[in-house]
């Protein structure tokens, strides 16, 4: 662990969730990679950005599995659930951002918790 202080530990656990974001920019697969690449580089400076960004890489894994069964279900409703899944995708990222951003931990509701 690095001498890094609490301050530090939450702009890059807010970072986790707020990369996330990042495909709505237009950065292809970046809800993936965006929180994988800040977890990997620093999961050992600090066991919040180590807990965030598992967090945030879980969500992004549950969020594809069920958009991809959403997919499946499409003409059965599966079009609804596509477009709450989306809502979900923005804004669940955004309140994790702002717990983060003030060290409060966030937990993301039904993630399916792949990496622990």
């Amino acid at each position: 662990m690095s001498g890094m202080n609490d301050s530090q530990a939450r702009q890059w656990g807010m970072l986790c969730h707020l990369s996330a974001l990042s495909l709505f920019i237009g950065f292809p697969f970046g809800n993936f990679l965006g929180p994988f690449i800040i977890w990997i580089l620093k999961k050992d400076d600090h066991p919040f950005i180590d807990e965030q960004g598992k967090e945030s890489l879980n969500y992004q894994i549950s969020l594809f599995i069920y958009a991809c069964a959403a997919g499946i279900l499409f003409f059965a409703a599966g079009w609804f659930l596509l477009i709450l899944i989306g809502i979900a995708a923005i804004v669940f990222p955004v309140i994790a951002t702002v717990r983060a951003s003030d060290g409060r931990h966030y937990r993301y509701p039904l993630t399916i918790r792949l990496i622990k």
